[in-house]
């Protein structure tokens, strides 16, 4: 079982110092990966089922902090959680996300994807809310065509995106896997489809995850691919225990992230530290 955490800019703020500082004590008490979410654009009014978000809440850019946070540390891998794929023309996000991994030494490892729960962040952007889902299939397989390219380009036709010969250097280190993020029937299906892992949102039932993830798992054998090789990774607490921990893990769970609700910086190291010392992470 790996272990990484969350950090949200809206609750903790984007100061430089706070968001490495967080980075740097993840790294040093054993955590495997430093996880940040997207929202491109809110508005007033915007909600998330019954959660309303405040327009004016401050969710920085993931990739521009995770590129500072790489700067900053040694060996912490590098995620999103989700980056809002439908948002972000393939194309340049392909030429990003190689860039953040070759300058990280190749620890952009968990870029996880999903499409967008807000129909007025999709109009910000000029993108068809009812497409968002096609796009981002549309964008997985750009991609990883680009990131294979080689100095001969790569064409692609597409209901959404068409281009010839393009050719996109530096290449990311090493496959750059690709998870899916979501609580949907869709994002599971995706993610057996197209994804490297599954990541589902923190508001199913234990039943509905049991399905969602036998989902993702027969999508990929229909599709030709080892539904083995496919990472599960789940929300968790500070204060799991051992035993919730094995219970996840004979679920099949190969990665458990959580997000520390504290904003003192002391408070939240002593609880990171205690959390580490209690599951025996290793640094």
């Amino acid at each position: 079982m790996e272990f990484g955490i969350s950090y949200s800019t809206p609750f903790f703020g984007a100061d430089p110092e706070t968001l490495l500082g967080f980075a740097r004590d993840a790294e040093e008490f054993g955590f495997e990966s430093f996880y940040l979410p997207e929202h491109v654009a809110l508005y007033p009014g915007a909600k998330i089922g019954e959660m309303a978000l405040p327009p004016s809440l401050p969710f920085a850019d993931p990739l521009e902090c995770l590129s500072f946070v790489a700067a900053g540390t040694r060996r912490i891998l590098l995620g999103t959680g989700v980056l809002l794929l439908p948002y972000h023309h393939p194309v340049t996000l392909a030429k990003r996300l190689a860039t953040i991994d070759v300058l990280s030494g190749g620890r952009m490892r968990l870029l996880t994807v999903g499409v967008g729960a807000l129909p007025g962040e999709a109009r910000a952007v000029g993108v068809d809310y009812a497409t968002r889902g096609r796009r981002a299939d549309e964008a997985i397989d750009i991609l990883r065509a680009l990131w294979a390219g080689d100095e001969s380009g790569v064409s692609f036709d597409g209901d959404f995106h068409r281009f010839e010969g393009a050719c996109v250097y530096p290449k990311p280190l090493g496959e750059l896997p690709i998870h899916v993020g979501g609580s949907s029937v869709a994002a599971a299906r995706r993610a057996g489809s197209r994804g490297d892992g599954y990541f589902p949102g923190g508001r199913l039932t234990a039943e509905e995850r049991r399905r969602q993830f036998a989902l993702a798992r027969t999508t990929a054998l229909s599709a030709g691919r080892d539904p083995d090789r496919l990472e599960y990774t789940r929300w968790g607490s500070l204060d799991m225990s051992l035993e919730d921990v094995e219970m996840l893990a004979a679920e099949g769970v190969s990665r458990i992230v959580i997000s520390p609700d504290d904003a003192d910086s002391g408070r939240r190291r002593d609880s990171l530290a205690a959390f580490a010392a209690r599951l025996s992470l290793s640094t």
